[in-house]
């Protein structure tokens, strides 16, 4: 259950803290009080999309935090644990949103995104506005509705009709790389024989690039290199160079060599010094020679490299390494549409036994469907007579396909289904965006939120005017079956009715007052005292008529017998 919401800078609302109670929590209020607004703030804390306007004028940030208490085991609290996130049955969930356009969330202290909260949230909070009743009005939203109460047994069967598809996408997608018929086939066959022709003719070998403009590099640096490779040489050959000048030093060691083994070891390492830089000198001598400008060399190499650029442009790639790969997918499509005909043959095979496949699992899933819809009808409707329809006719059209449509299915199934409805004896069920007026429709809304409770696992219904359009004996059953619910399921409610309020367990009056120049809303819980003065207030009497105090009165006690009846 949400046991307390904190609000501040939240449009007309400053600072203010809500502590609900389990059961049945009624937000009423004059018309233009600010209820919306703390549904707004609820919302905005669950993961609603948030815009500047929600900030109080001259604040730079709005803040709204929820603390829900659960059972340790709650589906909640199980996707916390997936995300890392501790929590004992105690969630806390805070949002601050500023001027600026930035949002920072926190579940139990830790950062989360948008996403991950509404992940969390979804399974604790289901919020009813009056736009849920155009999006169960949406046939295609009637479908994901009856899924919903259909459970896992439908969900497994979409699992299972979303990998059979993805198989059928995968052998389509085989059969139209075979080009279709044998002159397609055909046509296409040469353009692969000609590509694999072209890169197989270039001849590349593995790394030859990197070779090749290294040979460029040398070839472009050749004067630099002859001259350095020359200077070298003689820096070590000369007359006077290293190579004299070492065996000098030696000479000069050998007088003294035969007094200690330290002058005779200098001495052998002189010796071998000398010997080396003879060599090096040779070394470097015989590489100037070789070193010359081959004109031949050096246009076969910008050729080569000419025609590898050239490659690699034509196929769109920028690696030598991906010509290979190219190769090896054309040469696999040109195997493959070599034997095209035989192979078209066995996909269409697999193609029209996965079709088949495809038919049986929709079949299935509608007879899931219809099953699930039967009893769920039923259970509505009988919802329905409890909240003042004793005659509603409820079902669910269905529309018939056959196994030519397999194709064209999709990981729903096949099913186009409507919500029939008929709210009065002797009259046709229609569909219901056709015939349904807003105070059935807000019953309608209220007999599936009822069906639901028991299953869907939310801890937390939230109404905002699900009364309107209704009063009198059809007020008393919605604040009845209100009750009954928040029995096991907690319920905030917005009304403008008395027979809805005089149920609750507790009342918060939504009042709006001038202050220092400033409008605020002030949110307060009403003792026993106050909220039979609200119920007056709702029933339109004065506040010292007498009859209205003793009309409150009489539903005040009216709801305690039946919610004791409970």
């Amino acid at each position: 259950m949400l046991s307390k919401l904190t609000v501040k800078n939240v449009a007309l609302i400053e600072n203010a803290e809500i502590e609900f109670s389990e059961g049945l929590n009624v937000l009423s209020g004059e018309t233009g009080a600010g209820k919306s607004v703390i549904l707004d703030a609820l919302n905005f804390v669950l993961g609603a999309k948030a815009d500047r306007t929600m900030i109080r004028y001259g604040a730079e940030e709005c803040f709204v935090k929820a603390e829900f208490l659960l059972n340790e085991n709650a589906e909640a609290v199980r996707v916390l644990r997936e995300m890392d996130i501790d929590s004992e049955g105690e969630i806390v969930i805070s949002r601050r949103f500023f001027q600026s356009g930035k949002n920072a969330v926190k579940i139990n202290g830790s950062a989360v995104t948008a996403t991950m909260l509404r992940s969390v949230t979804s399974k604790l909070v289901d919020v009813h506005g009056q736009s849920e009743h155009f999006f169960l009005l949406s046939e295609a939203n009637q479908l994901k509705t009856l899924d919903g109460i259909c459970g896992e047994a439908v969900a497994e069967k979409k699992r299972e009709l979303k990998n059979v598809l993805l198989e059928f996408r995968e052998k389509k997608h085989a059969a139209a790389t075979l080009g279709g018929n044998a002159e397609e086939r055909e046509r296409r066959l040469e353009v692969l024989r000609y590509a694999v022709d072209e890169i197989k003719a270039a001849d590349w070998k593995e790394g030859e690039e990197e070779e090749l403009l290294q040979k460029r590099n040398k070839i472009n640096n050749l004067e630099k290199i002859l001259g350095s490779v020359k200077e070298a040489a003689e820096f070590l050959s000369a007359d006077g160079g290293a190579c004299d000048a070492l065996r000098q030093a030696r000479r000069a060691i050998n007088a003294v060599s035969a007094l200690d083994g330290a002058y005779e070891r200098i001495s052998e390492r002189l010796e071998c010094a000398a010997d080396e830089a003879d060599d090096i000198a040779a070394t470097l001598s015989d590489l100037a020679d070789e070193l010359y400008f081959d004109e031949n060399e050096a246009n076969y190499v910008e050729n080569r490299l000419d025609e590898l650029r050239a490659l690699k442009r034509k196929y769109g790639v920028k690696e030598q390494a991906e010509l290979a790969a190219i190769l090896c997918e054309k040469v696999k499509e040109f195997n493959l549409l070599s034997d095209g005909a035989a192979q078209a043959e066995k996909l269409q095979r697999q193609i029209e036994e996965i079709t088949g496949r495809i038919y049986r699992l929709c079949v299935e899933l509608t007879s899931l469907r219809k099953s699930g819809a039967q009893k769920f009808c039923a259970r509505v409707c009988e919802e329905l007579k409890t909240l003042n329809i004793p005659s509603a006719a409820f079902s669910v059209q269905f529309k018939e396909y056959t196994p030519g449509d397999a194709a064209q299915a999709g990981e729903n199934g096949l099913d186009d289904i409507s919500f029939m409805f008929s709210a009065n004896a002797g009259e046709p069920q229609k569909p219901l965006s056709k015939i349904i007026s807003g105070g059935e429709m807000s019953r309608f809304m209220l007999a599936i939120k009822t069906q639901l409770s028991a299953e869907n696992g939310i801890s937390t219904y939230v109404f905002d005017e699900i009364d309107a359009g209704i009063s009198g004996k059809t007020a008393k059953a919605v604040g009845e079956k209100f009750a009954k619910i928040a029995k096991n399921t907690q319920i905030i409610a917005v009304s403008h009715l008395a027979q809805i309020a005089c149920m609750s367990d507790r009342e918060f009056l939504i009042e709006k007052r001038e202050e220092g120049g400033k409008t605020h809303t002030l949110i307060r819980l009403l003792s026993q005292a106050e909220q039979k003065e609200e119920i007056v207030r709702l029933l339109g009497g004065e506040k010292d008529e007498r009859a209205a105090y003793l009309h409150a009165e009489e539903l005040i006690k009216k709801a305690r017998e039946f919610k004791n009846t409970l």
